[in-house]
């Protein structure tokens, strides 16, 4: 049985093992015997396709980073009045995290105590920051309110996107609502925030 695993173990596979434990475990609770555990291989086998569980969890937060990064490059993200492009942002940021949820959890869950950990918040503070910019410039074109904090929005309307990873699974055939999921948080965030119900 292990001998197969050895055999078709890739890179990929062994990444969405490791992003499970360790949003189960804890990153620092996390050891190599742990991760060859759960992927039924040995401890050897993982250092053939890593140099260790630091290199998984860039791999693992990289990729739900470069799908939040990805988005502000879309054309819809570019192009328009600022309140229509980050209400693009945000529809797009619920559609990366329903796509990628272990990934987008474990990288909400990461608090700097290693190199890799720090990199990502601070890659995660710039693309806040993209996104409170949008907002500013919403409120500058007179769309959005100017009597909000935009940091305080920012931090808000994070919060309702970033909570999705406590609850949403994504099942077979979905559940009722989730096709509107990103409309919904899009209209409560948005509505309260139109100026002069624009």
């Amino acid at each position: 049985m292990t001998t197969a695993k050895r055999d078709t173990y890739t890179p990929e596979t062994l990444l969405a093992v490791a992003v499970r434990v360790f949003n189960e475990r804890g990153y620092d609770g996390t050891s190599m015997e742990h991760l060859s555990r759960a992927a039924g291989i040995s401890k050897s086998s993982i250092y053939h396709h890593v140099a260790g569980k630091e290199e998984l969890l860039r791999r693992a937060v990289s990729r739900a980073l470069d799908g939040l990064f990805a988005i502000l490059d879309e054309p819809g993200a570019l192009r328009g009045r600022a309140v229509e492009r980050v209400e693009y942002v945000t529809r797009r940021t619920v559609d990366v995290l329903m796509a990628e949820v272990p990934y987008v959890t474990l990288l909400l869950r990461v608090r700097g105590n290693t190199q890799t950990e720090r990199w990502a918040l601070e890659r995660r503070r710039e693309f806040d920051q993209r996104v409170s910019e949008l907002l500013q410039a919403a409120v500058a074109e007179g769309d959005l309110r100017a009597d909000v904090d935009i940091r305080l929005a920012t931090r808000l309307l994070f919060g309702m996107v970033n909570s999705l990873v406590e609850w949403y699974r994504p099942q077979p055939g979905g559940f009722p609502g989730e096709e509107q999921l990103a409309d919904t948080i899009v209209r409560l965030a948005f509505e309260g925030m139109r100026a002069n119900g624009r």
